[in-house]
């Protein structure tokens, strides 16, 4: 019964995975299938938590660095940007004023929540911006007066 528990655990936190960006918690579903075999196997509870943390741990120390390496944004590699990273970098029009906590900007026809990069600037209507950074559903922008990229 524990191994299903087990099992039930790990596939779990590999959907919890899903809805993250970091891959990280997909290293303790693999911790938890781990235990799962050692329950199977017939080993202690105790053992089978030693075996989650030991796998788990083993997991993210070894294997999260060699992903993170691989895992580089399309500009370092050469590629086509697309999706939110393709967004970095455009210019926006600014559609309600910004400031460090609200505003509106329209980008390629399509609205987005934004605010100033550093807070305390404001953009008023019309301006024109450049998208820095986006975080989540919201944009960072900046005052445009870099050339165009």
């Amino acid at each position: 019964m524990e191994a299903v528990l087990w099992i039930v655990l790990g596939i779990a936190l590999a959907i919890a995975e899903a809805f993250t960006a970091t891959f990280l918690i997909i290293f303790f579903g693999v911790g938890a299938l781990a235990a799962a075999g050692a329950a199977a196997l017939g080993a202690p509870f105790l053992l089978q938590i030693i075996v989650f943390v030991t796998v788990s741990g083993l997991s993210v120390a070894t294997l999260r660095p060699i992903v993170k390496r691989h895992a580089r944004p399309a500009i370092e590699t050469g590629e086509t940007p697309f999706g939110v990273e393709a967004i970095e970098g455009t210019h926006a029009t600014v559609l309600e004023e910004i400031d460090g906590a609200h505003g509106m900007v329209k980008i390629d026809g399509e609205h987005w929540q934004a605010r100033s990069f550093d807070g305390q600037e404001k953009y008023l209507p019309g301006e024109r911006v450049r998208v820095i950074k986006v975080d989540g559903g919201t944009v960072i922008v900046w005052r445009d007066d870099l050339p165009n990229i």
